[in-house]
């Protein structure tokens, strides 16, 4: 029975990745260290899935950004817009970190590609652009040169590659007037040519990915894919052709994807393990097809629990037999961090119940072991699974006795949108167009050195705490000089916008090195949710109160939404996750009605992940989506109508759920545009929405500062949509990860555009 793994977390347990890619964005250190480092990543991790028994161990799934922007590489989809840096001949990697961060450098000042959420989890990708016509060709022959790469060290590779009709659905039109799916066939000899170059090379079997068959699919997108793999198997019939779907079933494709002329399908049977019993059920045992079984949880840290697993295995057995049977993670593990054994401060009780990259592929190989008689390693599992199940650690009666006595009413404001907008309005007298940002400010090397020190109790509280009100007053008095209307107060305190409120929450618990990659170089190590949650003290009341004793502006007071801890953590997987999102808010709720108590009038409740969390299938999006925006209402309905609620979400697509964003009946809404040109704000257009938005003017993701005059472009674009009286400006997203000077740069800009738009009003 062949066991293989769909790909590795590609930052290195360490987070030596980033760590090399941002040495070498700011010039410390050269192209050359920058593959070095790559170089012994990608051995390092080749050399423990050899260890561990995988067969088919993943090449091409390490990337210096994303594998989506990768696949754009391979096969030329450049935008235009890059053609002046390939006349410069800048290097393969200088241009995939152009696309995706922007350039501006040399009299060239180019944007970046638009970055969106990879299906419903917190990695972001680079999304293709694709116009009318578009040629392909071969240009990024990384995919080939891995493969090369592990072969010479000795590891049986398998080659990983985005499929191509994934990658067309994954991507964007950027001219009017076609589908991108019509370009499947000026795509398709690019792949050919890469799949020619892999065979010649050695390779025997490729793992393609189309994640897109997760989706609700057009009938022209189903039928894409059947052209394609005929055309592949025509071409290759000796390559064995691994198609890999996950994330959920394959639902009503699935007739026409068993009948595809690939070799094995993988199965993501953690998400919906009821598709075996649809698989088996028809004729598959008179075909030659295998199954991949992806029964270890690739987006969790749990323990496996072989014996549920143990079930799916032996029924897929009982009907094909051992031969036609692989073993695999439900998808690739980029979503867990690298290794457990690199956790010391973790409970054992805790720690035996819980597994990172590295044991998971340990998971998959004792499964075998287990179908071949090894009795002991079931029965060590079911004993840790029993211990966690009748732990005192996790259940709370009080916890779970106030979300069951829940009443609509806890979910309401007092009065509708049109009447506390009036209040507000007269309460606090912003002008039109006004400005804020989304909350953080750069945590600059000498911040975070700060909390590490005091961490490591090199300094007493009241040491870091008075560093901590000299930034924040700093920040302060800078926003006030350049005009701000509804100020921050920076979050020097906080670590990472999840993070800092599960360490203040009942219920979560922390690692030390559970880093996992969220964009580019961007890495967050999410909270893990254990047991029941609640608030047992104020968690940012001290430090808000501080800011507004400070100003006689409006200083908002900032915290992360229910949906979004939620999501940007590992949750629990013995309840519901909306019984775990409903404790969280009544959480939340707490903080939110205190900070109304000490005096913040405007308090903004971060939901950017409510879109990522929506199911995949339509199907299952209204259950979602009643119980998440409930959970938000819940949070912010407990206080007067004079307090201005905010909440902020990031790139999303919202045309399918305005209606419920409309729901969850926030004062201002903050979202991201600027990649998408405002483009974003024409499904609320059409909605008619009722309450006030800040259309992001500008992109944070990328360190390039725009001009006045490109934010006020964006706000007319903004203004010809939506009323002037209900539009705010802000930023795309908080400003943590950015540079003092490119931040000053950016907000002064943004203040004057704001100024520009007011002027033109008042004409």
């Amino acid at each position: 029975m062949i066991i293989h793994n769909l790909g590795y977390p590609r930052i290195g347990s360490q987070r030596e990745l980033k760590k090399a890619c941002e040495s070498y964005w700011t010039g410390n250190t050269t192209v050359t260290d920058l593959a070095a480092t790559a170089a012994a990543i990608r051995l390092q991790h080749w050399t423990l899935q050899q260890q561990s028994g995988i067969d088919w161990i993943p090449c091409n799934d390490f990337s210096y950004y994303d594998q989506v922007l990768d696949t754009s590489l391979m096969v030329g989809a450049i935008p235009d817009r890059y053609r002046p840096l390939t006349a410069k001949q800048l290097s393969e990697t200088d241009l995939l970190f152009a696309m995706a961060r922007g350039y501006q450098r040399d009299g060239d000042d180019i944007t970046a590609m638009e970055m969106t959420k990879w299906f419903d989890t917190n990695y972001h990708y680079i999304v293709p652009e694709f116009t009318a016509g578009q040629h392909f060709q071969l240009f990024s022959r990384k995919v080939i040169e891995q493969f090369l790469e592990a072969k010479q060290a000795g590891f049986n590779a398998k080659p990983v590659i985005l499929g191509p009709v994934s990658f067309l659905l994954l991507g964007k039109e950027k001219t009017a007037g076609f589908n991108r799916l019509s370009l499947i066939d000026q795509l398709l000899p690019v792949y050919l040519e890469v799949l020619q170059q892999l065979a010649a090379a050695g390779a025997t079997v490729v793992q393609l990915d189309e994640p897109c068959l997760s989706l609700n699919l057009a009938a022209e997108a189903v039928a894409a894919i059947t052209n394609a793999y005929t055309k592949i198997h025509a071409a290759f019939p000796q390559l064995h052709i691994v198609l890999a779907s996950y994330f959920e079933c394959y639902g009503s494709h699935l007739p026409a994807v068993l009948a595809l002329p690939v070799q094995t399908l993988h199965l993501d049977l953690v998400r919906c393990p009821s598709q075996l019993d649809d698989i088996l059920q028809t004729n598959i045992a008179a075909s030659q097809l295998q199954l991949s079984l992806g029964v270890v949880d690739g987006r969790n840290i749990w323990k496996n629990d072989y014996a549920r697993s143990l079930i799916l295995i032996q029924k897929a057995i009982g009907v094909l037999g051992e031969a036609r049977i692989a073993l695999a993670p439900s998808c690739s593990l980029l979503h867990v961090p690298c290794d457990l054994d690199d956790e010391t401060a973790i409970s054992p009780e805790i720690k035996n119940w819980m597994a990172f990259a590295k044991q998971k592929l340990q998971e998959v190989k004792e499964l075998r072991e287990i179908i071949q008689g090894n009795v002991a390693l079931l029965t060590a599992n079911e004993d840790a699974l029993r211990a966690r199940s009748v732990s005192g650690l996790i259940h709370r009666k009080p916890v779970k006795d106030r979300v069951a006595a829940f009443t609509a009413a806890d979910a309401s404001r007092k009065s509708s949108f049109t009447v506390r907008q009036g209040i507000q309005q007269q309460q606090f007298r912003l002008p039109l167009f006004p400005t804020t940002t989304i909350g953080s400010f750069p945590q600059t090397d000498d911040i975070r050195q700060l909390r590490a020190r005091f961490k490591k109790k090199e300094l007493t509280e009241a040491q870091y705490d008075a560093a901590i009100e000299k930034a924040t007053i700093d920040v302060i008095r800078w926003q006030e000089e350049i005009g701000l209307d509804v100020l921050v107060h920076g979050e020097f305190e906080r670590n990472d916008m999840v993070e800092y409120f599960g360490e203040q929450l009942d219920g979560f618990l922390f690692t030390k090195n559970g880093w996992v990659q969220s964009y580019g170089s961007r890495c967050v190590k999410p909270p893990v949710i254990f047991g029941d949650v609640s608030r047992p003290a104020d968690m940012t009341v001290r430090w808000s109160s501080f800011a507004q004793a400070h100003t006689n502006k409006l200083m908002k007071g900032m915290l992360t939404g229910p949906v979004t801890i939620l999501q940007w953590s590992f949750v629990r997987d013995d309840q519901p996750r909306s019984a775990t999102t409903n404790q969280i808010a009544w959480a939340i709720r707490d903080e939110v009605v205190a900070l109304e108590k000490a005096g913040i009038k405007v308090i903004q409740i971060d939901e950017p992940a409510i879109r990522e969390g929506l199911p995949l299938r339509r199907e299952n999006w209204a259950a979602y989506l009643e119980w998440a925006v409930q959970a938000f209402r819940i949070a912010a309905s407990g206080v007067k109508d004079e307090t201005q609620i905010h909440t902020h979400m990031c790139y999303s697509e919202f045309n399918d759920i305005i209606e419920h964003i409309a729901a969850m009946d926030a004062d201002v809404i903050t979202i991201e545009t600027s990649r998408s040109q405002m483009e974003l704000l024409d499904a609320f257009a059409d909605f008619k929405y009722p309450n006030e938005i800040g259309p992001g003017v500008y992109d944070i993701h990328s360190p390039r500062q725009p001009g006045a005059e490109e934010m006020i472009a964006l706000l007319e674009k903004a203004a010809a949509t939506l009323p002037a009286r209900n539009l705010w400006v802000n930023p795309d997203c908080g400003l943590k990860t950015r540079k003092w000077p490119e931040t000053k740069a950016a907000l002064t800009n943004m203040v004057k555009a704001a100024v520009a738009m007011r002027e033109k009003a008042a004409l």
